[in-house]
């Protein structure tokens, strides 16, 4: 299967994975066949990126970081647990018991992304139509227990690290929707009040069973900055937690990859760019290397151009080396579609580069 932009959808091309509504329910399923009224449908959604089928790449294997069913209970427990919190406060109102639900739910993620050897982190945001904040939490929690691993942290270590990213953004559930889902910048007063969301989200966990402190200082210290510019206290290097430091990472890529009502999402390669502009100052430099090292700059299926001229799909990424995939050739230089697709190595063909991503320059401006 390949990975193809919305504006590149044509009428008769078939899906190569199924599409998800907000509850999880299927919309569309594999090789179901487009026409005009669905991709319109799938605009309107604000989705961006579909996979579909083609005989010329239906050998690429693309699998999820975790699966589908821990992803579907993830995102309903969030759901569910969320809209109970999200509710007016109400005499007698019970809330949730997020320890026990949430830990069991890091312990499958890390599980999962266990089970895959050399795990890439990979576009968690394509074929799924749920509520931002929602799939938000759970892609930066699987980002950054993919990277704990990595570093070696203990699985008590991980769990911790996993629930302060998966509830990084508890405190939103008192943001009002309405700024929430605001389809353009905030206001300086909307935005003050947004930033409430880190104290709001201190509160809710600290005192919660089931919960390590250390996770609550997560929701508290994820948006601040080595340099002390960032909220809600200012503070500086060593004086934010290093778990703090990791979800930060993850939690502003895939914030940048993810398709918002007021600007669409970027390309693994741009947001993996603007991230190394706050290298040293806002994000750790050995962090940011790992983080680095583990993300699939070039996703599998995605349609690029080389500096050759040939332009192909990514069938295959190199674990140690993953800014130079194998590509397999679809169309010559001259944009003739060759008669037997054939693969270039670009970790052994070195003077050949990626020039554009699925008609977009490396610059972001289409090609």
């Amino acid at each position: 299967m390949r990975l193809v932009s919305i504006d590149s959808l044509l009428p008769g091309m078939k899906l190569g994975k199924k599409i998800y509504s907000e509850d999880g329910i299927v919309l569309l399923s594999e090789n179901a066949e487009l026409n005009d009224t669905i991709i319109r449908r799938l605009k309107l959604h604000g989705l961006e990126l579909v996979y579909i089928s083609d005989p010329r790449t239906d050998d690429i294997v693309i699998h999820d970081m975790i699966e589908d069913e821990t992803r579907l209970r993830a995102l309903g427990e969030i759901r569910a647990n969320y809209h109970q919190l999200m509710a007016p406060v109400t005499k007698g109102l019970v809330y949730p018991y997020l320890g026990k639900v949430f830990s069991n739910l890091v312990e499958t993620i890390m599980d999962d992304l266990a089970a895959r050897e050399d795990a890439m982190i990979m576009l968690m945001n394509i074929n799924s139509m749920d509520q931002y904040l929602y799939r938000h939490s759970l892609n930066v929690c699987i980002y950054t227990v993919l990277l704990g691993q990595i570093h070696g942290y203990s699985k008590d270590e991980l769990t911790t690290l996993g629930l302060g990213a998966l509830l990084h953004d508890i405190g939103k559930t008192k943001i009002p929707l309405s700024l929430l889902n605001k389809p353009a910048s905030l206001s300086d007063e909307e935005y003050k009040l947004m930033k409430t969301h880190t104290d709001i989200g201190f509160k809710i966990l600290k005192d919660e069973p089931g919960i390590p402190l250390i996770a609550a200082h997560c929701a508290y210290q994820h948006h601040e900055r080595l340099d002390g510019n960032g909220y809600p206290r200012g503070i500086k290097g060593n004086e934010i937690h290093e778990f703090a430091q990791w979800i930060a990472i993850a939690d502003a890529f895939d914030a940048m990859t993810t398709h918002r009502v007021y600007r669409s999402a970027m390309l693994p390669h741009q947001a993996l760019e603007v991230l190394y502009t706050g290298c040293g100052h806002w994000y750790d430099k050995s962090k940011l290397e790992v983080f680095r090292d583990r993300v699939a700059i070039y996703p599998l299926g995605m349609m690029v151009k080389l500096s050759t001229g040939e332009r192909g799909v990514v069938a295959k990424i190199h674990g140690l080396i993953p800014n130079r995939p194998v590509i397999r050739i679809l169309n010559d230089e001259f944009g003739v579609e060759v008669k037997s697709p054939y693969d270039v190595d670009l970790s052994t063909q070195l003077s050949v580069v990626v020039t554009e991503v699925d008609g977009m320059g490396l610059n972001g401006n289409v090609g």
